[in-house]
């Protein structure tokens, strides 16, 4: 008997709520009674009971209460193996008198510098490129114009490792100097005695190369390396200047060659850049080494004021001074090879990005 009325009282409860609720085919009208096109609007329909969670807003958006976009939201950009490095510099130094006792001549330097790298390195590969660029002028009173710095040295070295634990590279090695005017032997300024190509120095050749990142540190050995000597200038060909014979314009060596460059932070805002180069040549010299070695300390004030030191020494067997000519030509003394220094100290500007 209970459970009888327990049923008949929820036939009731359907019942009374089926009636409550809209007719789904009561919902949908025709708006239009042609036969070709038919449009079904639908109505807007109340609810009797509302559910809880509705929400009773108007899902129309009006433009007159929107706002701007004021943060500006950084793109996404996809992981690049590749560092960029641009550098420029600027120093210059400057001596003026007015009445002054002692005596003195005013005089202006000035050294343009500047630096490029594109270096790329994952898992296996490396590849560094670097590009350096100086000229440097000094104007003195009572003398004309003279260059003090000049040099455009282009180095690239790809490098493939077995796996990713080890820092030992094999490579392969490119380096390229020459430089940018004329060169004279002053007070002499007819006769230059250098030019652009005139020389121009490339190194090629495949070895072993250590690279730690961290430090910076770089060395490369190369037991199969070719040295190419230009002489583009016909004047200076026909001299036999750097290890040329008279009328030549390429001398080719094969030689063993080793580089190394360091960076490190030595002191607080003061970085030291190292790089050498010592080269011999197999057939015609071999135990006769070239050496190329730069020092430069950069004392950093802030971030654009800056203050340089460096050495710059070179020796080449090529390279000869104190040549004696006779009357009649023919070179009696061809000269002998010296170590050739050069100091640089200035205070600049430097931008990089």
């Amino acid at each position: 008997m209970k459970l009888r009325l327990v049923l008949f009282g929820i036939f009731i409860c359907l019942a009374w709520t089926s009636k409550a609720q809209v007719n789904p085919l009561s919902v949908f009208e025709r708006d239009t009674v042609s036969n070709e096109f038919q449009a079904v609007r639908i109505k807007e329909v109340k609810l009797l009971y509302v559910p809880r969670g509705a929400r009773l807003t108007s899902p129309i958006t009006l433009l007159n209460k929107t706002k701007p976009l004021l943060k500006k939201y950084k793109r996404f950009k996809p992981t690049s193996f590749w560092t960029k490095t641009h550098e420029f510099g600027l120093n210059i130094n400057e001596v003026a008198f007015v009445n002054w006792n002692a005596g003195g001549d005013n005089s202006v330097s000035a050294l343009a510098n500047a630096r490029f790298t594109r270096n790329y390195k994952f898992r296996y590969l490396n590849w560094d490129n670097e590009l350096r660029l100086r000229y440097g002028l000094n104007a003195q009173e009572g003398r004309q114009l003279r260059k003090t710095d000049d040099q455009i040295r282009l180095s690239s070295t790809f490098g493939f490792r077995k796996d990713t634990l080890t820092n030992w590279y094999v490579s392969v090695k490119m380096n390229f100097n020459t430089q940018f005017s004329n060169g004279f032997k002053y007070p002499d300024r007819t006769s230059p005695i250098s030019r652009f190509m005139a020389p121009g120095y490339l190194f090629f050749g495949g070895g072993i190369s250590y690279i730690y990142t961290e430090d910076k540190f770089d060395l490369y050995i190369s037991p199969f390396t070719q040295k190419a000597t230009f002489v583009l200038d016909e004047q200076l060909s026909n001299q036999g200047v750097f290890g040329l014979d008279p009328g030549d314009n390429v001398f080719m060596e094969l030689g063993f060659l080793v580089t190394n460059t360091w960076e490190r932070e030595i002191f607080t805002n003061v970085l030291m850049n190292h790089r050498i180069s010592l080269y011999t040549d197999y057939l015609l010299s071999f135990g006769n080494i070239d050496v190329d070695w730069e020092v430069n300390l950069n004392l950093k004030v802030n971030e654009y004021i800056n203050a340089n030191i460096g050495t710059h020494l070179i020796y080449d067997d090529d390279i000869k001074f104190d040549e004696v000519v006779g009357e009649d030509g023919v070179v009696i003394d061809p000269g002998t090879p010296r170590i050739q220094f050069k100091q640089l100290l200035g205070v600049g500007l430097t931008y990089s990005f």
